[in-house]
């Protein structure tokens, strides 16, 4: 599993899913999380804004990442 850095205490679902290039623009991320495809730490997550923090796992089909501090 390939780990993602963030400089901040936390960063938002949909702006993780453009920085990692798996979703062309806020759109895009934000219809992947309205149609479930988007798992954080096991269970499908469907909050847009959901904050991820250092430690937890992200998944889209069958990319994954855990995101840690830097």
């Amino acid at each position: 599993m390939e780990e993602h850095a963030i400089h901040s205490e936390y960063i938002q679902l949909n702006q993780l899913l453009k920085l990692l290039g798996w979703a062309e623009n806020g759109a895009q991320a934000n219809a992947m999380i309205d149609e479930g495809l988007v798992m954080v730490n096991g269970i499908k997550e469907l909050r847009k804004r959901n904050k991820i923090y250092p430690g937890m796992k992200v998944q889209l089909d069958d990319n994954s990442i855990m995101v840690i501090k830097k």
